[in-house]
């Protein structure tokens, strides 16, 4: 090959080289604007802001907070807060010896029973605690929780504490039906039980238990069955058989002397099988527990 046909030669490959070289280029510049632009934003990664609510306690002593600064008896509503996120602040109204129509009746409920058997109401007032719940403004709104618990106080045979079978239902209905009206969603729950064996099995110890159920049906609520529950931790926790000494070893760190309410650490184990049971019965509420 001569001088001048290398020369062209060189020339053909050189320009060859370029229009490559050009047209990678062009081909690739689409492919990452492309990569970009199908990035996704930090906004739409990252979940939706959960909006803030209030969980409402109504119930008794096993439900209440301390008080007067004693260490004992603690209500597993106490000790529920931890369970949830930031989004949930709890209002713990429960209080100890009320049964339903005491604690929504306070000061009301006379000693006097009618012709059925019920304990006479002097007024129909409610109590301060069931009317801040029912507050326009500072009560019950939409998307907060109202969580009941009574039956244990409500088997007293006597006035003011006693409370019929219908009547506990019919009570039951009149919170849930008003916790709806306000866009809230109530939930029952059995009442605990208390710690008995029977040789080496614990096993329950409340009434109320179909009457919770039945007004839950009735009302279209979800149920709780703590009773179950409660005993069932019992059982695990091998609590039983028990020689009647309830204020020492395991038993006397989760019971109070009366076997019957719960020290700190008792209360924040019984909390536990609630909310447990909120995330198994896929109870929405779950989605604000850690």
């Amino acid at each position: 090959m001569n001088l001048r046909s290398v020369l062209v030669r060189t020339a053909l490959l050189t320009s060859a080289t370029i229009v490559f070289s050009t047209v990678t280029a062009s081909a690739a510049t689409p492919a990452v604007a492309n990569s970009c632009a199908s990035a996704p934003t930090t906004a739409s990664a990252a979940p939706a802001a959960q909006t803030p609510i209030t969980v409402w306690l109504a119930g008794d002593s096993t439900m209440a907070a301390p008080s007067g600064g004693a260490v004992c008896p603690a209500g597993w509503g106490s000790q529920v807060a931890p369970y949830f996120n930031s989004n949930v602040t709890v209002r713990n109204s429960a209080v100890g010896g009320r049964s339903i129509q005491t604690w929504l009746y306070e000061g009301n409920v006379t000693g006097t029973k009618n012709s059925a058997g019920e304990c006479v109401l002097s007024s129909n007032t409610y109590s301060s605690r069931w009317q801040a719940m029912l507050n326009s403004t500072t009560g019950m709104k939409a998307g907060d929780y109202l969580l009941i618990q009574f039956g244990i106080n409500d088997g007293d045979p006597n006035c003011p504490r006693h409370v019929g079978s219908a009547r506990y239902r019919e009570l039951l209905g009149v919170m849930a039906a008003a916790a709806k009206a306000r866009g809230a969603k109530p939930v029952f729950l059995t009442p605990v039980s208390a710690i008995r064996c029977s040789g080496s099995t614990a096993v329950g110890t409340r009434g109320f238990i179909s009457e919770t159920n039945a007004a839950a049906t009735a009302n279209q609520v979800p149920v709780i069955d703590l009773h179950r529950l409660s005993y069932t931790l019992y059982n695990t926790l091998k609590f039983c058989p028990n020689n009647g000494d309830w204020g020492s070893g395991p038993v006397g760190a989760f019971f109070c002397n009366d076997h019957t309410h719960f020290e700190a650490a008792g209360a924040r184990q019984i909390a536990g099988v609630v909310t447990k049971a909120v995330r198994d019965q896929q109870i929405p509420l779950s989605a604000y527990l850690k």
